[in-house]
Formats: C-alpha cells, structure tokens, sequence
C-alpha cells in the first residue's frame, strides 16, 4: 500500500524528487541528473537557475514583495508598456496563473458586448481538443468530460465545434455569440498547431460578425514558436490574448492583454487580483523579456527547432513501427507513439531525460528556449535509446 500523504490524491506522479537545476538539467537528491525537455510543462522558458532572473528576483526580494493593487504599480507600468510595444494590445491585465488570464479575456470579451447594449452577448465558440485551464469557467470552454465530470452544472456560455472545421464554425454563431476563443498551438490537445489560415479566416469571421477573437497563448507564446506570439505567423492579431507559463520563467503569474476597444467594458471595479502583478512577479517578467526581447534571441529559438525537427523527423523514418507523427512549431514539438505514449514517456525517463503527455497519445518537448544544438542532440540520443528499449521488449 502507498504511504499516506498529507497531499491531494489528484496529481500521478513520477517517482523522482529533484532539488537544483541548472540550465536544461535537473538534478536529483540521489544525485542523477536529468534532461528537462518537460520545463515545468512549458514555463521555464529560460531554463533552470538562469543568472539575470536569479539576481533580479533576489534583488527586489531584498526591497519588496506585496502591495496589493490599492497603489500604484511601476513594476506593471514597466511590464504592461513593454508587452504593449511588443504585440497588438493596448491595455494589460495581471493574473497569478494561466487560467485566471483566460478567466479574464473571457470576462473581457463579454464585458465588451455589455458595455455595449448586448448583455445577451456571453457566448464563446470554442474547439474539441482544447484546454484552457482548471476553473469552473476554463473546464467548461475547453469542453473535456473528464475535467468536467464531478463538479456539478457545467458554466455555461460556451459552444464547442470541431478542431479545424470553418463551416461548423459559422454555424454556431447565433446572436448570443460573443467571440471564438482558440490555442494557436494546442498544447495539452495534442501538439496540434492551427492552420494559419483558418486562423486568418477566423479573425475575417469575427470582423464581419462583431465577435472578438480570443487567443490562448499561455503555452506557444514568449518564444516558443520562434516568434514573441505564435499567432504572428499568420499574419493576424487578435482582441485579446491570455498569456502565462514562459512570461514568469518558473515565477507563477500570467497576463491578459487586449486592444483598447476590447477592454473598454473593463471599468474600475469589474475585475481584480489580490496577488495579480506584485512586486517579485513584475521584476521576473521584466527580466524575462530582456532575454527574450534580445538581439538574436528569437533566431536562436527557431535554428533549434530546426535541428530538433529535423533530428525527430529522422527518428520517424528510422522507428516507423513506434512514432506515427511528429507534430508541433517551434520548441513546442510532439511525438504521436503507436503505443500507449506513457510506455514512451516512460522509457525516456529511464534515460534519464523527461518529457510530459498531452492527448491524442503525443509525448510533449518543450524544452527550453535557451537549449543547445549538442543538447538538443543529447536528448535526440537518449530518445533513440529509449525507442532502442522498447522495440527490444515488443
């Protein structure tokens, strides 16, 4: 029997209990040192221990950590400014999670239609696959049954279509709707990138019908796909965006920006945070985007993934009874495995190098963004054993 655990029984975890990490590198308290291409599940977008957000984060530790949002804020004025020069948006809100920055544009996004004489307006198209966060609300937008089941009456408000299909997509809208809300990559779905141009026929779509195209980049943004936002690689904008996950660099907290005219229902009093934007959290996303904002930062991101691609393309040739598809953009890049994937994920943590599952039976690498091309080829090495293994045991 398990030793009993003063913890929820809600989380399955791997046997390993690490205590330092240094770059791509996670070590053990046995000592072990592992390969992170799991990077907290996409949020240590700068590694392990990276030096400019150690000092940072030490520095205003020394100075402040909480104020509330009662005061002023020049660590949000900083952060906000920078991610509005930097992306489509004109205003920002700060959040401690991902979930609560998808909360957020949802409660924009209807806000909006209020504010504007259509309370009748709440409802948000959303898509099979997607995932947008724990809540009450983000469960019942992405639609999965078995996040859902348990927790009494879906919240309602959200109409699911399929993945991809433009025609189901204007069959929803009815005059309740309020916007369509989509990953541009989706990460927990699958690893399954959207089309650039569905995602261009989208934002045509909210245009000619009033909606307001909601973007989820809490996991393909800050870099992750070789731009700031994957969404620039289809030449659009959205109305608003949530954002977490690499913004904080291992630092929990996350953002909702949107245009002025997206957030104009959003008058003082309608939203708020305890935590949201503090004093630790601003001086990590600052420094995170020095790095990421860096001259040939965004260059580096997208030369790994190529080697990365290409490396796991060659894997696929050469283990065509074990890898169905390698799927992803960027440095968010996926493996469809023939079989169960957690006997893949597994037998690449006995090479002692991790990975995370995501649906459609796809084994996560989001490594993080700062990884080398020999690191890169490392893991491209361990997974050929671990593919090695398995084809032996079948």
């Amino acid at each position: 029997m398990a030793e009993a655990t003063p913890l929820y029984d809600s989380y399955s975890r791997a046997p390993l209990r690490f205590e330092r990490g240094e770059g791509v590198w996670l070590i053990a308290e046995n000592g072990e040192r592992y390969l992170d291409f799991a990077a907290g599940v996409a949020v240590n977008s700068l590694g392990h221990s990276h030096p400019h957000l150690v000092e940072t984060l030490k520095a205003q530790a020394e100075k402040l950590w909480h104020t509330s949002n009662l005061y002023e804020a020049p660590g949000q004025e900083r952060l906000a400014s920078r991610l509005v020069a930097n992306t489509f948006a004109d205003k920002v809100f700060f959040t401690n999670s991902g979930a609560e920055a998808i909360e957020c544009a949802i409660k924009t996004a209807r806000r909006y239609h209020f504010h504007k004489g259509h309370p009748e307006k709440f409802h948000i198209i959303t898509f099979d696959g997607a995932f947008h966060g724990r809540t009450t609300a983000t469960i019942a937008a992405g639609g999965n049954e078995k996040y859902i089941e348990g927790f009494g009456p879906k919240a309602p408000g959200f109409d699911k279509v399929p993945f991809g299909d433009l025609d189901a997509v204007k069959a929803a809208i009815t005059e309740a709707t309020a916007g369509i809300l989509i990953e541009p990559v989706q990460g927990e779905g699958g690893v399954r990138p959207v089309d650039p141009e569905f995602l261009r026929a989208l934002r045509t779509i909210c245009d000619d019908h009033g909606l307001l195209l909601l973007l989820d980049e809490v996991q393909s943004g800050v870099g992750r796909t070789g731009r700031l936002f994957a969404h620039e690689w289809a030449g659009i904008t959205p109305d608003i965006m949530g954002i977490a996950k690499g913004i904080g660099g291992g630092f929990p907290f996350g953002a909702c920006l949107a245009t002025e005219e997206a957030a104009s229902g959003m008058v003082a009093g309608t939203h708020g945070s305890t935590y949201g934007g503090n004093p630790l959290a601003m001086a990590v996303g600052n420094a995170v985007l020095d790095v990421v904002l860096g001259d040939g930062f965004l260059e580096h991101v997208n030369d790994m993934s190529l080697v990365f691609r290409q490396g796991l393309e060659s894997l696929k040739d050469r283990y065509p009874d074990e890898i169905v598809e390698v799927r992803g953009q960027g440095l968010l890049l996926g493996i469809k495995a023939k079989r169960p994937v957690a006997d893949l994920i597994k037998a690449v943590r006995a090479e002692h190098m991790l990975g995370v599952g995501a649906g459609d039976n796809v084994m996560r690498l989001v490594p993080p963004l700062t990884v080398t091309a020999d690191e890169i080829r490392e893991g491209l090495a361990r997974i050929e054993r671990a593919l090695d293994h398995l084809k032996a045991a079948a």
